[in-house]
């Protein structure tokens, strides 16, 4: 099986997950391979932004909250708020509670339902909280937490895509990606994360080293329990699980960088 070239990839993961102008050439089972190896990288830049975003409120004189509001809405700006959208569509097929095939009719209806509503408000207040509580630590803590759980959001799609992981419908983001990635080269993406974000934690002193890589495994954990829970209730992945597996491993993410 050729190589996908690392340009293809990036095109693929930023043409795909964000809103970047960037135009996506090829949309095979490789390129896809390439893009949600490449997720991560696509997961900085946006982490990236909405810490440009955050600290520069803070030295015009904002406050932390204000600060954390525009730092958690920048991911959902970038994202064209996909995956907040399929966090909503999985908790409302979870929480309807009835057979796959209608679960997943319940989550390709335009509408939002009582559970994909409680799971927004929740998910959006706990990575405010989480944030402002970080910038109150001092504006460089905020400032990781949003580009580790920027990162690490995307790398729970590298893990997602892995081998193994089926499609859920035969159609869709979720089954052009599904099971593209080889779990050896997942494993190791989610090492290089991880390695990364605890080197970039150590900017800040030697306990950041050991709370920023938890942070990472945490996510991923936390990520890798929505995942096995959606293929058991829906037989495979969709869009809307990704959409799910990264807000969910976002949210861990920025919870943990505040704890301790």
């Amino acid at each position: 099986m050729s190589r996908t070239p690392s340009p293809d990839g990036l095109r693929f993961a930023f043409g795909t997950l964000t809103v970047f102008p960037v135009r996506v050439t090829r949309w095979d089972r490789e390129a896809a391979r390439g893009g949600m190896l490449c997720a991560p990288l696509a997961g900085l830049a946006v982490g990236a932004a909405a810490a440009g975003t955050g600290l520069l409120l803070l030295f015009l004189g904002a406050g932390s909250l204000l600060a954390a509001v525009a730092t958690t809405a920048v991911p959902a700006v970038l994202t064209r708020g996909l995956h907040l959208d399929g966090l909503a569509d999985t908790a409302d097929g979870l929480g309807s509670g009835k057979p796959a095939e209608d679960a997943l009719r319940i989550m390709k209806q335009s509408d939002i339902g009582p559970f994909g509503v409680l799971a927004l408000l929740f998910t959006v207040l706990a990575q405010v909280a989480a944030l402002a509580q970080a910038y109150d630590g001092s504006w460089a803590r905020g400032a990781l937490a949003a580009v580790v759980s920027a990162t690490a959001a995307r790398l729970a799609l590298t893990l997602a895509a892995r081998s193994g992981v089926p499609a859920a419908r035969p159609e869709g983001l979720g089954a052009a990606v599904a099971g593209v990635v080889r779990s050896g080269a997942a494993l190791a993406v989610a090492a290089a994360v991880t390695l990364a974000s605890a080197g970039a934690g150590a900017l800040l002193g030697p306990y950041e080293i050991a709370r920023t890589a938890v942070a990472v495994l945490a996510a991923a954990a936390a990520a890798e329990l929505l995942l096995r829970h959606c293929v058991r209730r829906f037989g495979g992945v969709t869009g809307d699980v990704f959409g799910g597996v990264a807000e969910t491993a976002a949210t861990t993410a920025l919870v943990v960088s505040v704890l301790g």
